[in-house]
């Protein structure tokens, strides 16, 4: 049976992965003491940030209410950035772990494209494509660190 997602669940799922998106980055960057990982990670919590509010203007167009993580959500991700970094905060590290929360969100969202295509808003669809875009990116960039 063919698993279809309205607009409104896209738009949610794009609003609450750019938003752990950033809730991790603003957890990690306390960690981070190499220059320049920094410095992407920054930029990458920018366009996040980006998003975010294109999602957020999206939900309000279609009557959307986004609601952020559960603070249970970003809690269990606070610990795993703490304990993730508490022996080693190596730029190496860093990237690991970013990567691994990058593909997750491209995993999820690329299921998302599959599942909404065909019915999706056009908006909708370029919005998520962006993000996909983005993150495909980012996992590219952070990848250097390896």
């Amino acid at each position: 049976m063919e698993q279809i997602k309205s607009d409104s669940e896209i738009i949610a799922e794009i609003y609450r992965n750019a938003q752990l998106a950033i809730t991790s980055i603003s957890d990690i960057m306390p960690e981070i003491e190499d220059g320049e990982i920094r410095e992407e990670i920054m930029r990458e919590h920018e366009e996040y940030e980006k998003i975010c509010s294109e999602a957020a203007q999206l939900a309000m167009k279609y009557g959307i209410d986004v609601k952020e993580p559960s603070p249970i959500k970003k809690a269990m991700m606070w610990s795993a950035i703490k304990m993730g970094t508490a022996n080693d905060n190596s730029p190496q590290n860093i990237a690991q772990m970013m990567i691994r929360g990058t593909v997750n969100g491209i995993t999820s969202l690329k299921t998302s494209l599959t599942d909404g295509e065909k019915v999706m808003a056009a908006d909708v669809k370029k919005l998520l494509n962006s993000l996909i875009a983005l993150e495909e990116g980012f996992e590219k960039k952070l990848k250097k660190f390896l």
